[in-house]
């Protein structure tokens, strides 16, 4: 499972900083704010996601992709506990591996594959199953609250920022 340390921290912030998001990273003996999980898991306060050297990539995109999701009035308010629907929560996972192919040195298979180890839970058995076999109403989510182009093939996010998902 690859973590904040074995990729470039400039690269990760400047992801995070296409949705008008801030990369707060504490020190490794320091209990990350905002984590839901605890441990080595992200943390999210507003639009700060916040990390330590161990935390897993997948956590760190998992965490972002829910910020870039929510509404701006909710993101105001938020504190650890990303709420949103089941429906969100898919989406969520189903734009962290797409943004994963944006950092050098992660992709989406290594993300598919962090997760499974993680537990992520898929009806398919698999990340990946559930991301190449079922996930079509994820990705209308996404691109219905213009988070996601409506053309090309998907797994490209050059030229866009990040859009609000509030309806």
């Amino acid at each position: 499972m690859l973590t904040v340390a074995d990729v470039d921290f400039s690269a990760l912030t400047a992801l995070l900083a296409r949705y008008t998001l801030q990369l707060r990273q504490v020190a490794d003996e320091e209990e990350i704010p905002g984590s839901y999980w605890g441990d080595a898991e992200a943390g999210l306060r507003g639009s700060e996601v916040f990390v330590r050297s161990d935390t897993p990539i997948h956590s760190l995109l998992h965490e972002t992709c829910h910020s870039i999701c929510m509404g701006d009035e909710r993101r105001q308010r938020l504190d650890t506990d990303a709420g949103g629907d089941f429906d969100e929560e898919n989406a969520v996972c189903y734009l962290q591996i797409l943004l994963a192919d944006q950092i050098p040195g992660y992709s989406a298979e290594q993300c598919m594959r962090d997760m499974d180890q993680w537990g992520y839970t898929f009806r398919l058995g698999s990340a990946s199953r559930w991301f190449h076999e079922d996930a079509t109403e994820c990705r209308q989510w996404l691109e219905t609250r213009k988070i996601l182009p409506l053309t090309g093939n998907g797994r490209g996010f050059s030229g866009f920022g990040r859009k609000s998902c509030a309806s």
